[in-house]
Parts: C-alpha cells; sequence; structure tokens
C-alpha cells in the first residue's frame, strides 16, 4: 500500500472532514489547530485517492488563495493493518498506482525548464557520446544515456498535449528542442577534427534504418511515459529513451559536418521517427491512465489537443514509415 500525506493548511470553516470521508477513503486524518482564524488538517490517503481529493479542494467555494496544500510521502505508517483490510488493500495494490494529476504536473513543469544544469548535462553527455561512437566503445555510448535528461522535457510535451497546456507544450518542445540541437552541434564541430568514424558499428548503426526501430522507439516511450506516471526515478527508463535520441543526433550531426548531406538523410529520418514514436506512445499512455483536467473549458481544451496531437503525430510517423520503406527498397 502506497501512502501519500495531504497537510492542508486554511480556514476553520473551510473542510468538512465528514463529508471528505464520507465522499473518499481516508485511511486516517489530524487537525491542529494553528491561528485562531486557520488550521491544519492532515489526511492520509493511498496515492490513487490524492488526486479526487485535490480535485475536490480546488472546487471548494473561497478560490484557491484561500487554502495551501502540501503533498508528502509517507514511507511506513502505524499501526499495521488488520489481516483482512491487508487483504483488501493488496488487491486495490494490484490496479495500476500513478501519482496525481497535480504532483505530476509540478514535475513537468520542473522538467521543461532549460536551466543551467540541464545544459551542462547536455553537454556532457554529448561530448560523451561523440567519443563513444568515434572510438565505437558501447559501454562508453551507454554511460552518455545514463547521464542525458533527454527524458524530462520530451515526457512532459506528451503530457502537455493530454492535458491542451500550450503554453507548457511551446515551453517544453524548446527545451527538447535545445536538447537535440546541442548534441547535433557538438557532433558537427568534432567532424571538423576528426575524420568521419565510417568503420565504427556505433556510427553505421544509426545510418542504417528498419521498420524495428519504430517498434524500439514506441516501447521506449510507453515505458517512459509509464514509469513517469507512476514516479518511479530510476534511471535506465531514460536510457532507454535517451538511446533512441543522442545518438542519431551525434550521428546527424557528425555526417553534418563532413559536408555528406545525402548520407545525412538516414540518421535524420531516424531521429525524427524516435521522436515522433515517443511522443505518440506517450499520449496513449496518459491517456488511458485518465490523464485530464477537473474543469469543463480546460476538459474541452484537452479533448481538442490530445486529438490533434495523436493526428498530427500519427501523420508524421506514417510518412516516415513509408520513407524508410522506400529507403530499404531503393
Amino acid at each position: 500500500m502506497t501512502l501519500q500525506l495531504l497537510e492542508v493548511y486554511a480556514p476553520s470553516d473551510f473542510l468538512n472532514m465528514e463529508e471528505i470521508e464520507g465522499k473518499f477513503p481516508v485511511v486516517s486524518f489530524w487537525t491542529a489547530a494553528k491561528e485562531t482564524e486557520k488550521k491544519l488538517t492532515r489526511i492520509l490517503v493511498q496515492t490513487n485517492d490524492v488526486e479526487p481529493i485535490l480535485d475536490y479542494l480546488e472546487n471548494l467555494p473561497g478560490g484557491r488563495d484561500t487554502y495551501q496544500v502540501i503533498l508528502l510521502p509517507v514511507r511506513t505508517y502505524l499501526p499495521r493493518k488488520e489481516e483482512q483490510e491487508q487483504e483488501q488493500e493488496e488487491e486495490k495494490a494490484k490496479e495500476l498506482q500513478r501519482a496525481s494529476r497535480h504532483e505530476l504536473f509540478t514535475a513537468v513543469e520542473e522538467s521543461s525548464n532549460t536551466s543551467i544544469s540541464y545544459m551542462l548535462f547536455i553537454v556532457f553527455s554529448s561530448l560523451v557520446a561523440t567519443v563513444g561512437i568515434i572510438k565505437n566503445s558501447p559501454a562508453i555510448v551507454i554511460g552518455a544515456m545514463v547521464i542525458a535528461p533527454l527524458i524530462g522535457p520530451v515526457t512532459a510535451v506528451s503530457f502537455a498535449s493530454v492535458l491542451g497546456d500550450f503554453k507548457l507544450i511551446r515551453k517544453a518542445s524548446l527545451t527538447s528542442l535545445f536538447g537535440l540541437v546541442i548534441p547535433i552541434a557538438i557532433a558537427a564541430l568534432f567532424s571538423f577534427f576528426f575524420s568521419a568514424p565510417i568503420y565504427s558499428d556505433e556510427f553505421l548503426s544509426r545510418t542504417d534504418i528498419q521498420i524495428i526501430d519504430v517498434i524500439v522507439a514506441l516501447a521506449s516511450g510507453a515505458a517512459g511515459a509509464l514509469s513517469f506516471v507512476k514516479r518511479n526515478e530510476g534511471a535506465l527508463v531514460g536510457v532507454m529513451v535517451s538511446v533512441a535520441l543522442l545518438p542519431p543526433a551525434v550521428v546527424f550531426g557528425m555526417t553534418l559536418g563532413t559536408g555528406s548531406f545525402g548520407e545525412a538523410i538516414v540518421p535524420f529520418i531516424l531521429l525524427l521517427v524516435n521522436i515522433n514514436s515517443i511522443l505518440l506512445s506517450a499520449v496513449i499512455v496518459f491517456w488511458l491512465c485518465g490523464i485530464k483536467p477537473v474543469r469543463w473549458q480546460e476538459q474541452q481544451n484537452a479533448h481538442t489537443s490530445r486529438k490533434l496531437s495523436l493526428l498530427f503525430v500519427s501523420l508524421i510517423t506514417i510518412v516516415l514509415i513509408v520513407a524508410i520503406v522506400f529507403i530499404n527498397v531503393v
């Protein structure tokens, strides 16, 4: 059982805990008076029940400035439940548990920022990946994937598309674009000092494109989105997404730097295929996980945005698949 703690600081008459307990499966709650006008209420709930309660609080009269909410993780809770209750919770735990939309939105906003640390990690991972491809070292290339922070902004684009937040889409798209332009530029700069590693397997594997590459990118995007909604902080899923994006960008930059514009077409198409496949699968995963706003107007915007995103990305992916077939036939 995964628990989270809601700390609600609000006026004394703002919360009706009897009503909340009647509507939502609250594990426990505690109330402590902090001032004469306001009080602090702590509500312990399971992770899947956080989002409905936060939606309930947002729709209470009084406006968002009336209260403050802090969401905290809970490592353990005593006393332990009785055996029957434990069995019921274990059955519920078999369902897909995900973080609340509010928690995910906060993470998305943070990962869509073009911060100094993000830029530095992109530069370092690009340098390492370029050297790894030149030296034909899979270990070095994999090391670059570990430190490349590409999964955050790419996932943010899909998440914002599902919510219909066009401002966040633009912000995350620019951050993702920076994360791809930098390795292309660094690889192109390297090509002025080092000859193209045409005998490197790491290089050659990104100049050959097959339909199976689409399947790999779709699976990487779906795994990345699922890891995000479950708030798994491990780096392995991020490595899969980076593998699909960073090496093709580096190889594309190298071929551009050497002036081999015809040979640059294949790694460029591979990069586009991977980007679109990751976005497509992530949008579908977020949609199936029930990520959507609460207010009616926001729901309409999200519905339109989701349909347009799926249509646009799907059409581009189909065009690219046709291009892959054409390249392999010719």
